[in-house]
Parts: structure tokens; sequence; C-alpha cells
């Protein structure tokens, strides 16, 4: 089964609440993997919270281009929930 990012919440720091396609919620903190020339500039808070849910490749990604896999996203997690 493939992972999907259904649903992104904005928490403080650079932290994300993001729901999965497997109904599981985790928070997610990224400030660790901003570094390197595409993630570097989401260091700036205003450019972090331009995620967004992209509907193509169903991961969040930002206006810069930088994304992360879904599967990453769900391995670096902290469940909060499972609704099935």
């Amino acid at each position: 089964m493939f992972l999907h990012v259904t649903k992104i919440e904005s928490l403080e720091g650079y932290k994300l609440r993001l729901t999965f396609s497997n109904q599981v919620t985790k928070e997610v903190d990224l400030w660790p993997e901003l570094y390197g020339e595409i993630f570097a500039p989401l260091q700036d808070r205003e450019q972090f919270r331009q995620v967004f849910l992209n509907p193509e490749t169903n991961t969040i990604e930002w206006p810069n281009g930088a994304d992360f896999a879904p599967e990453f996203l769900y391995g670096i997690g902290q469940s909060l929930s499972q609704t099935a």
C-alpha cells in the first residue's frame, strides 16, 4: 500500500500535523530536516508556513519545490490517533 498525505495542519515552530491515507495522524517536526540548498530557505518561518498539499504527488510541498516523501514523513512522525 502506498501512503499519501491527505490533510495538513500547521502547528507551532516547524511542526505539522499530517493525516495519511491509512487514517493515521502524526505530528512531524521538520526542523532537523531543514538543511541543504532546497530545504534551508524553509528555516524562514514565513516560507515554512506556505506548505500545501500537492494533489498530483499526494504529499506536502512548498512554492520553492521542496517536498518530502509521505513514507519519510510517516517514519519520522509521532502517532497521535487512528480513525478507522
